[in-house]
């Protein structure tokens, strides 16, 4: 993995929960943040002032002190078990269904970790009697509140999403709720018992979002006239929330988020817009300034006496009263940033106001007719009056050459297919978005077949399926995931990265791990 984070690998989920518990227990000054998977342990940590073999030493101290002790709190949830798969999982078990059930209802389980999605907590027992494969055909949608089995794991499906676990029944306990503090009803180190019920209360759990019209008590705004795509809200996203299935999100290009409020006069991570490669056109009620920087080109104001000016991004804009401005769709690169002196009045979900596509957090995507107010506060920040482009956008058909460290996953493959990952260029596909950019090219062979134990993930990790084509994640992607990652791109590439359109190519350029702050 890149500097910053690395993986610790044990030989059982046991010692990894034992580990995981015992550094909650006794935290170890240097670590930023932990994410247990199913045999490894994320650590992320500041490379500048601490070392993977610092770290690693006092880990595995904790892990010799720690044990595999009963969880601590125990939540109980009543499960009606009439779940579509009831029958297989009793066939597959050699038992009848009562007997699944009274082995489920009757087990003590431990939140391993999190992940796949916000509240979605993967449940083991060390003797648990459960173990069953994945349905061989996932499911397209799988009901909010199914549980299921998968492996060694049990879990309840906190949303509404696709699946391939065997279904046993239902609750109507709400996995994950912005209204709860904390939102995430399991997390790692808890207990689980469930209970059976013969009838469900038919709770509805809260929508997980917030309106995008989020204040009225502004008397600046703008009102979205046209936008073919919708725009998001996005500041520098979630940290530290990985252990509720969490992930980062925020801007997909920090970079050119920071320097549009840089320009206005706003803190770096203040919230702006994000706005897909298509126009945008907004109507200005008040007096603004506002900054457009990452890939737009030219920003057209119509003022109310109809004369038009054609500005350039990246510097400031005075815009007056009644002004309808198009942020053109840019021809290079694909996401653009809007910021305003004081921000946007979004309102926080869970510390941020970014929206997180795949988590389905944050304001609701701006549309045509969304007014989005500005904050009314008096900021004392420096204006940087205009920036230059750290990089040049990207265009389709061109290629694009990004670092990237190998591993951790690069010994699942064999020699020739990492050769013809770094060798090759990958096209970018149309099915990419802020969760991943889906790359086509010759696959890529494994050496190891089977399925990797769920494990977590970082912006810029570069997975590969069974088919063989990599998915290079970006800001939106799954805390954890179970497909091999080749290799993991540099952090400073993560914004370039964000701005390559469908139709260019991306050629990896493997970098030595050891001369940016040393692999474990």
């Amino acid at each position: 993995m890149r500097p910053g984070a690395f993986l610790v690998e044990f030989d059982t989920l046991e010692d990894v929960m034992a580990t995981s518990t015992g550094l909650a227990d006794h935290p170890v000054e240097g670590i930023r943040e932990l994410v247990p998977g199913a045999r490894t342990l994320l650590v992320r940590h500041n490379p500048r002032e601490t070392s993977p073999k610092q770290l690693l030493g006092q880990i595995i101290e904790r892990s010799r002190e720690a044990s595999a002790a009963e969880p601590g709190s125990v939540v109980e949830i009543p499960v009606l078990y009439d779940g579509e798969d009831l029958e297989d999982v009793a066939r597959f078990l050699g038992c009848d269904p009562e007997e699944v059930i009274r082995r489920h209802t009757s087990t003590l389980f431990s939140v391993a970790f999190t992940g796949f999605a916000p509240g979605f907590a993967y449940l083991a027992a060390k003797d648990s009697a459960l173990h069953v494969p994945r349905r061989p055909s996932p499911r397209t949608v799988v009901p909010a509140g199914s549980v299921g089995l998968a492996g060694e794991f049990t879990g309840v499906y906190p949303k509404a999403s696709p699946g391939g676990w065997q279904l046993i029944g239902r609750t109507d306990v709400a996995m994950f709720d912005i209204n709860r503090e904390p939102a995430a009803l399991l997390r790692p180190g808890m207990g689980v018992r469930f209970r059976r019920v013969e009838t469900l209360s038919g709770k509805t759990p809260s929508k997980p979002t917030k309106p995008a019209n989020t204040s009225t008590s502004s008397d600046q705004w703008i009102e979205v006239v046209s936008a073919p795509l919708p725009a998001l809200a996005q500041d520098f996203g979630r940290p530290g929330l990985a252990s509720q299935g969490i992930s980062l999100s925020g801007a997909a290009d920090r970079g050119a988020l920071a320097a549009a409020n840089r320009i206005v006069g706003n803190p770096p991570s203040t919230a702006a817009l994000e706005i897909p490669p298509a126009p945008f056109t907004f109507r200005v009620t008040g007096n603004l300034v506002a900054a457009v920087t990452g890939a737009a080109e030219a920003i057209v104001i119509r003022d109310t006496d109809g004369e038009t000016v054609r500005l350039t991004p990246w510097t400031a804009l005075a815009l007056n009263d009644g002004d309808m401005v198009t942020v053109e769709a840019p021809r290079r690169g694909v996401r653009s940033y809007l910021a305003v002196r004081d921000g946007f009045a979004f309102e926080p979900v869970l510390g941020s106001c970014s929206t997180d596509t795949l988590a389905q957090l944050g304001p609701d995507p701006i549309r045509a007719g969304d007014r989005v107010f500005v904050r009314s506060a008096e900021m004392k920040v420096a204006v940087q009056p205009s920036a230059e482009r750290p990089f040049a956008m990207p265009g389709a058909g061109e290629t694009v050459t990004l670092d990237v460290y190998l591993g951790p996953r690069d010994d699942w493959f064999t020699d020739e297919a990492v050769n013809l990952f770094l060798s090759q260029e990958w096209t970018v596909g149309r099915q990419s978005n802020r969760v991943g950019m889906r790359l086509e090219g010759t696959p890529l062979e494994r050496r190891r077949q089977g399925e990797l134990p769920s494990e977590a993930t970082l912006p810029g990790s570069i997975q590969v399926p069974p088919n063989g084509q990599p998915v290079l994640f970006l800001a939106d992607h799954p805390v954890t995931g179970g497909y091999p990652v080749i290799a993991t791109l540099s952090e400073d590439r993560l914004g370039l990265a964000s701005q390559i359109p469908p139709g260019a190519r991306i050629r990896f350029n493997a970098i030595d791990c050891m001369r940016k702050g040393g692999r474990p």
